[in-house]
């Protein structure tokens, strides 16, 4: 009865603007720029296209084939496909359960944010221990998740087509806009240091895309590969369910070549993008020092710095920079919460309505969590990767790197091996599409996507540390 009554995306566009809506996320935003500048510019972004055109699109075609084939969540997709495999359907649902708790509390950061700009007082978050005088606030951090987070629900209760399918098609073109804007606005700054030192924003560009080789060595050439899939891997919010859940919506009839090229495409461009927007402005006021960050210290320290270092027109910049920002993780958000809802939904048969509010709550529950880890809760331990952790690291780990490369590891043998590539393939050219990329889709899921996978997550459990 639930497949039946299951809800379609109107088109093509409407997947399309989704699931890049979903893959466009705070990792392209304050993960691929840092890498970028980590691993020699241009270096690094040739190794993420070429991943992007064959790991990533084996991974992606996978899950949105295996959605659109069962016409099920991750929850219950793969019980579909093989009885015994039902396990990997759990896995995958607990990836997005155990996210959406402390991404909606990141998000709630970045609606602080855009606030603190949008009323004119972007020169604050520029001050020192601005930051860490918000997260670690007993009150503020929580209003700010309940907004994202109300945000969030709200677009999901109103389901794919109004709610889903509506909000990408406005709010994703709107990303695209600003993202474009403050790129190429970041071209043009030039900066003049206290020592004289003119940095251009340009130059910076040059850094960002020229391959730099001096000193390269088979390990550095090694690592910076692993970093380029690891950044692929989060960024095409594969492993997640998410992918799935969106292919359920899909029609038979659809071009599914033609929509997963458009969602590489997307996604490739404003990783792109959003290095072209941060480290030129980045280099010309901080030089190369300013570069080497990442993560919430780059989002939420180092750019509130050099747009208050912009003078008056830095307030407007800032404005548009969150406005950004929060598209980006509103559209992830939402992605997010959908495969846990329509899993909810399959699973155990509850209407829209019961299965979002459900899932509000446990979010709310968990966001709760993460908040007090940086106040009453708080804690400090080192993962196996070697990171010092608290809350929201613990669970970012478990997820991003744990259960997300099991899970893909995982799909690929099931794929692969147990019911062949032709499962995938039938589906992908049922509507009559022509899949050019076929021999090189089985050479990846059957050998080199489940062996660069194992790698990944070897790294990750630190067994390997020289690489």
């Amino acid at each position: 009865m639930q497949e039946k009554n299951r809800n379609s995306f109107s088109g093509s566009i409407g997947f399309v603007l989704a699931a890049a809506g979903s893959a466009v996320g705070l990792g392209n935003i304050w993960r691929f720029p840092y890498l970028a500048a980590k691993d020699g510019g241009g270096l690094f972004l040739v190794m993420y296209i070429v991943l992007a055109l064959t790991f990533g699109f084996a991974l992606l075609t996978t899950e949105v084939a295996i959605g659109r084939r069962t016409k099920q969540s991750p929850l219950t997709a793969y019980s579909k496909l093989k009885d015994k495999w039902g396990f990997l359907g759990v896995l995958s649902c607990l990836v997005p359960v155990i996210i959406m708790p402390y991404y909606c509390v990141i998000g709630g950061w970045v609606v602080k944010y855009f606030i603190t700009y949008l009323t004119g007082q972007g020169s604050k978050a520029a001050t020192d221990g601005y930051f860490d005088s918000f997260i670690t606030a007993k009150t503020e951090p929580i209003v700010m998740l309940l907004v994202f987070l109300a945000f969030t629900a709200v677009i999901v209760f109103r389901g794919v087509n109004k709610g889903i399918e509506s909000s990408s098609k406005i709010i994703m073109p709107l990303l695209l806009f600003l993202v474009i804007g403050i790129a190429v606005f970041s071209l043009t700054i030039q900066h003049t240091d206290a020592t004289g030192v003119t940095r251009t924003g340009l130059q910076g560009f040059g850094i960002y895309v020229i391959p730099n080789l001096e000193g390269i060595t088979l390990k550095g050439f090694f690592s910076i590969l692993m970093d380029a899939m690891g950044q692929l891997f989060f960024s095409l919010s594969v492993a997640m369910g998410i992918m799935i859940a969106y292919g359920s919506y899909v029609k038979d009839e659809a071009n599914l070549v033609k929509s997963i090229n458009q969602i590489e495409i997307f996604d490739t461009g404003v990783a792109f993008l959003a290095g072209v927007m941060i480290l030129p402005a980045v280099y010309a006021f901080m030089g190369n020092e300013g570069m080497a960050a990442s993560g919430p210290s780059l989002m939420f320290v180092l750019l509130p710095k050099v747009f208050a270092a912009m003078g008056g027109i830095g307030n407007v910049v800032g404005v548009a920079f969150f406005a950004m920002v929060l598209f980006a993780a509103l559209t992830s958000s939402v992605s997010i919460m959908e495969a846990i809802v329509s899993s909810f939904m399959d699973k155990f048969h509850l209407s829209r309505k019961k299965a979002a509010t459900l899932e509000t709550v446990i979010a709310l529950v968990a966001g709760l969590v993460v908040c007090f880890g940086y106040n009453i809760w708080y804690f400090r331990l080192t993962l196996p990767n070697g990171t010092v952790a608290q809350i929201l690291d613990v669970m970012d780990y478990i997820s991003n790197f744990v259960l997300m490369p099991v899970v893909s590891i995982a799909t690929c043998i099931l794929i692969g091996w147990v019911l062949k590539p032709k499962t995938v393939i039938d589906e992908v050219e049922k509507s009559g599409s022509k899949f050019g990329r076929k021999k090189l889709y089985i050479v990846m899921i059957k050998y080199a996507a489940p062996l660069l996978l194992f790698v990944l997550f070897l790294k990750s459990l630190g067994i390997l540390k020289f690489i």
